[in-house]
């Protein structure tokens, strides 16, 4: 017996916001998080971190006006307009999307295209590549809710990718529909929608598989009461994992053969690494209310150089070699150092990001081993830093802070 889990109790779930009334259309996209979040008559300025969603509402409605080619079930937007979004560009009236991804445009096509089709897909890479930005953008875009998540994590519990229980309920009437709680996945099948699932390798291999008949029969048994879900049209998973961390469960050859993988390399370029942390720690400042830094770029670069130095184990030159700390030394490592710089210059400082701001943050994203990677930083800085041209303030300001 198939059955859709459309409307549910109106009591909230562990795993999320409220499922949509009843009246909702079926065969259009609905907004999953009403009545849930900010109080009434709140704003998404009011907010600390608004969902893509809500940030970017005027850029998604530019496009979905503008946008006249073909849109695959219940999706917002078409394909092209989904990779305009996060690739950037402008529209035929002069509206200009600002980019949310900076990379390879082939990319962002394939992981559009994936969405497309009934394979889930999988954003690959190394810490700080963006991989939850992306997929948070992509949810928007395509679904226009990218709340539907469950963040994985090694306690993550099978209920919250199938359905929970109101345990109140089920003791006091037995299973029953009423006493079913849904989860982000489940609501997402019956809605159409686009899930996620952050951090896939952190979750318990036996947890993990519970994905495996959600993705190839797009069906999600209920047992307790001899029913079932299927999917809507529209529904699919965009799931994230990266293979540096330790302690991660390795995806079962069933399950990996479910999606389809795109891996998200780091920048290619120093020029694009700046780049993109420029424009992320501008939106962040924003959001802080932290003045814009004059000549920030100049700190930024230096950041940025040092991280990628160390993390390939070679100066930019390519003349010297260098050890490499334990730690990754990410793109997103970087901008929560420049961030915290500009913090630091504008409440304590003159507005002006200089060297002493961001030094004490480099050396606590590359000494994370305090015997072994002290030992590496101490060798590029004396090696390195101290006899690199326009860097002796900088030298100087990571030695006092290494000290």
């Amino acid at each position: 017996m198939s059955v859709s889990v459309d409307p549910t109790s109106s009591e909230p779930g562990p795993y999320g916001s409220a499922p949509v009334p009843a009246s909702a259309p079926t065969d259009a996209p609905t907004d999953a998080r009403a009545g849930v979040g900010a109080e009434a008559g709140e704003t998404a300025d009011a907010v600390l971190r608004p969902h893509a969603e809500d940030a970017f509402a005027a850029e998604l409605a530019a496009l979905a006006a503008q946008d006249d080619r073909p849109r695959p079930a219940r999706w917002r937007l078409s394909p092209w307009a989904v990779a305009t979004y996060l690739l950037g560009g402008a529209l035929p009236d002069g509206t200009v999307i600002t980019p949310k991804y900076v990379g390879p445009r082939r990319i962002v096509e394939v992981a559009v295209t994936t969405l497309a089709t009934d394979r889930a897909l999988l954003l690959l890479g190394v810490p700080g590549t963006a991989k939850t930005w992306v997929s948070e953008h992509l949810a928007a875009a395509v679904s226009g809710d990218s709340t539907l998540l469950v963040q994985g994590t090694a306690g993550t519990p099978e209920e919250a990718i199938r359905y929970g229980w109101n345990y109140a309920r089920l003791l006091a009437h037995g299973p029953s529909r009423d006493a079913l709680v849904p989860s982000p996945v489940m609501r997402a099948m019956a809605q159409g929608l686009t899930a996620r699932v952050e951090e896939l390798t952190r979750i318990p291999a036996d947890v993990q598989d519970t994905l495996i008949t959600i993705l190839s029969e797009k069906t999600l048994p209920i047992p307790e009461l001899g029913q079932e879900v299927q999917a809507v049209r529209g529904f699919n998973v965009i799931a994230t994992a990266n293979d540096r961390d330790r302690g991660v469960n390795e995806l079962s050859s069933a399950l990996r053969r479910r999606f389809n993988t795109v891996v998200l390399p780091l920048p290619e370029t120093t020029d694009a690494e700046v780049d993109i942390v420029a424009r992320r720690v501008d939106q962040l400042g924003r959001a802080l209310d932290l003045p814009a830094a004059p000549d920030g770029v100049d700190e930024i670069r230096r950041v940025v150089t040092v991280f990628r130095e160390l993390r390939n184990g070679v100066t930019a030159d390519g003349r010297t070699k260098l050890k490499s700390p334990s730690g990754t030394l990410s793109t997103a490592e970087a901008i929560s150092v420049v961030t915290n710089g500009l913090a630091l210059a504008a409440h304590f400082g003159d507005g002006v990001l200089r060297p002493g701001d961001v030094a004490a943050g480099v050396l606590g994203a590359v000494v994370r081993d305090p015997a072994a990677d002290r030992v590496v930083w101490q060798e590029y800085l004396e090696a390195v830093v101290r006899e690199r041209d326009g860097w002796k303030d900088f030298y100087r300001a990571c030695r006092e802070v290494s000290a």
